[in-house]
């Protein structure tokens, strides 16, 4: 057995900054993600006068129920969805200032336009400077009265979270009607999360109402990425007699895309989730199937990159959000896959890849994180395979060619790699 200590979950952290900020007093993190995207939301937080300690396992945050400290800030998200869209949010809710937030070309490009058009309903004064509905945009901060209002999250659960979190900083709540929701369990992360910062939101079917008052600071353990777990997981159903245990991450874990395991148990894997890890061990056979993936779309390149070695077509439904992703995430598993020799088509919300031999190839990785780690999981039986931009797994997992070397080296020889341990990978 192998036991990989996952880092941080990136939607836990960035969550979690957020809500210390607004807090009264002041939040210790444990454990928090230390990676592109959350170091980018750390670094405007600061922009915008927050007080941000930052240790290698513990950062500490001072709240301020008031909003930003600066007067006025340019903040530079980066490639960070999370942070182009809850800093923002918390920027509105300010009592005054003004704040200019951007981010990268790839940021730029994907879209805002249901969450602003939300904030201006509730009369934040917010304008973009270039395309409606993406960055570049300025804040002029007045705080946010509240109030009744509709949501479309068919295209990001990321619009619904930013709103439930400014919700306790209005001034008279918000009461939130969803027409349509996707990656639905994000959405109770956000939940769980806010009640440890001392909100209780009360929920009726599709309708959120968030009380006003503020938060509480906390002392706040940050769980394991299971996101990030899933291509550890993959990487043992994958390869027979192989076993990985990831603790803190069981029965009781906050993240939907824990899930991603009940797939591979369909397929065939011999899958164990416990109160406090959960265990994925390979039995040599990895059958094909139909699975709706709509709420843990995240994993779905995950399944891409194993779905070749299975005995049947392996067909992902549900999955149109994830065109608006870091890239178009199924055509870049689809071209991908191209590329290995397997074949593979597309939908409007689906891919369909049929069993193959993959070869070796340069994947064209678009710069996004998760092609990279998926198709290194289709390396283990693929030797040769490579990435025209490997470094792009800074963005949630900057040891992740370290520690999944390691791991293969372990499997390989019977023994660990120099320099990294079963047991110690990915451990901060």
């Amino acid at each position: 057995m192998t036991v990989i200590e996952i880092p941080g979950s990136k939607s836990v952290t960035a969550r979690a900054l957020f809500l210390a900020a607004a807090a009264d007093g002041t939040t210790t993190l444990r454990r928090p993600l230390a990676s592109d995207d959350t170091e980018g939301f750390a670094e405007g937080l600061l922009a915008l006068g927050y007080r941000v300690e930052r240790e290698p396992a513990v950062w500490r945050v001072e709240g301020r129920p008031e909003g930003p400290a600066a007067p006025e800030a340019d903040v530079h998200c980066r490639d960070g969805a999370t942070t182009a869209r809850f800093l923002p949010t918390l920027a509105a809710a300010g009592s005054r200032g003004t704040y200019r937030f951007d981010a990268s070309a790839q940021m730029r490009r994907r879209p805002l336009g249901p969450l602003t058009a939300a904030l201006r309903a509730l009369g934040a004064d917010l304008r973009h400077q270039g395309a409606e509905g993406h960055h570049p945009l300025t804040v002029a901060a007045r705080g946010v009265e509240g109030g009744a209002l509709t949501l479309d999250a068919g295209e990001s659960s990321q619009y619904l979270t930013a709103l439930l979190m400014l919700g306790p900083l209005t001034r008279k709540g918000l009461r939130i009607t969803v027409t349509d929701l996707v990656s639905a369990p994000y959405v109770e992360i956000t939940l769980a999360m806010m009640r440890s910062f001392g909100v209780e939101v009360q929920r009726e079917g599709n309708v959120f109402a968030v009380p006003p008052g503020g938060y509480r600071a906390a002392d706040y353990a940050v769980e394991p990425d299971a996101s990030t777990a899933s291509y550890f997981f993959a990487a043992a159903a994958l390869t027979p007699g192989r076993e990985v245990t990831v603790p803190g991450l069981g029965a009781g874990a906050l993240q939907g895309d824990l899930r991603f395991v009940e797939v591979l148990g369909r397929m065939g894997a011999d899958v164990r989730v416990g109160a406090d890890a959960t265990t994925v061990r390979g039995t040599g056979r990895l059958h094909g199937l139909t699975v709706a993936m709509r709420d843990i779309s995240d994993t779905m390149p995950t399944l891409a990159g194993i779905a070749p070695y299975a005995e049947g077509p392996v067909r992902i439904d549900g999955v149109a959000n994830t065109r608006v992703k870091e890239c178009d995430r199924l055509e870049a598993c689809a071209e991908n896959l191209a590329r290995l020799g397997v074949e593979a088509s597309t939908g409007p919300a689906h891919i369909a890849i049929r069993p193959g031999t993959p070869r070796a190839a340069e994947i064209a990785t678009r710069s996004d994180h998760r092609i990279v780690m998926s198709f290194a999981v289709t390396g283990l039986r693929t030797p040769g395979i490579t990435f025209d931009d490997p470094g792009c797994v800074r963005k949630t997992f900057p040891g992740f060619h370290r520690e999944f070397a390691a791991l293969r080296a372990a499997w390989e020889t019977g023994r660990p790699a120099p320099g990294a341990l079963p047991g110690t990978a990915g451990a901060r």
